[in-house]
Order: structure tokens, then sequence, then C-alpha cells
């Protein structure tokens, strides 16, 4: 980043971004508590590394690829270190949902985060981000067929743990 101009331009299209690393967030971590300090850390090395981030190339991808290998790093790092059970009370909501759309959500969500890992990262970000194939292929490092792939599998076994039929085009 050469001038004041690009830097402002920069931060803007950065921002703007956020919302979408949140959600990317969560599909990673599957932990609220842990969404916004992977934001964040996923923000301070992208401004510590803007030198590196070529003007013209796709800057939300380049972002959720620092993302993904901060998650990915920090993974290994911490992998001897276990804080607090998964089942812990504080996770969960003090007044469950009762409208019948907020339970079939939370159905929805809780098949997805039990998909493995692979699967359910290429559905969140092709599906429920509006990833491109193509962008999706770069953030995870494969192939668009194996992306497209992966999508339809996940499609297939969200559709079949919730107990619908699958369609047939699927």
């Amino acid at each position: 980043m050469s001038t004041q101009t690009d830097q402002t331009l920069f931060s803007e299209d950065v921002i703007s971004y956020i919302p979408a690393l949140r959600a990317y967030a969560w599909t990673l971590t599957r932990r609220h508590q842990d969404v916004d300090d992977l934001v964040q850390e996923t923000l301070t090395k992208a401004i510590a590394n803007v030198h590196r981030f070529r003007p013209g190339t796709n800057l939300r991808a380049w972002l959720m690829t620092i993302m993904r290998n901060t998650f990915y790093n920090e993974i290994v790092k911490t992998k001897r270190e276990r804080p607090g059970g998964e089942d812990c009370v504080s996770g969960t909501a003090s007044v469950p949902s009762t409208q019948e759309w907020a339970l079939r959500g939370s159905e929805l969500m809780s098949a997805i985060s039990r998909l493995p890992a692979h699967y359910r990262e290429t559905l969140i970000l092709v599906v429920m981000l509006g990833e491109s194939y193509e962008t999706a292929a770069e953030i995870c490092g494969v192939a668009i067929g194996t992306i497209k792939s992966r999508v339809n599998r996940a499609r297939v076994m969200v559709i079949e743990e919730l107990g619908e039929k699958v369609p047939e085009r699927l």
C-alpha cells in the first residue's frame, strides 16, 4: 500500500468483510466464545501483512485464508491444552427458544456442526456465505471439483440427519 488513500480503501474493504469473517470463524471454531478472538487475530495479521496483499486480487479470500491458517495453527499450538468441557453450561442459552422456526434452525445448525470438518467448512463457505466454488477452493487449498463434491455430500448428510427425503437431483 503506497498511499494514504490506498490504505483507507483497504481498511474500508476489510471492515465490510467482518460479518462474513465472523460467520466463517463460527464455522471453524463452533464456539461463540472464540469467534471474536479469531476475527481479531485475523484482522491483526492482515493489517501487519498489508504489504503482502496484491491489489486487484480477492481480498475476501485473502482474509479467509489468513483466518483458516490462523485457526489451524492455533490448534497445533494448543493441542495439549484443553480449557473447560465442551458440555459446559456457560455456553448454553438460559431460556430455550419456543418458536418452531428457531427450533428447526437450531436442529439445522446442530446437524451442520456434526458434519466432518471438511464438509462443514465447504458447506458454510459456499451455501451460507455465498462464496464461489473457485474462491472456496482457493481458501481451502483444494480443487474446485473437490469443493463441489464436498458441498453436495454435506447437503445430503444434513438432509438425511434432519429426517427429510433427499431430492433426486442431489
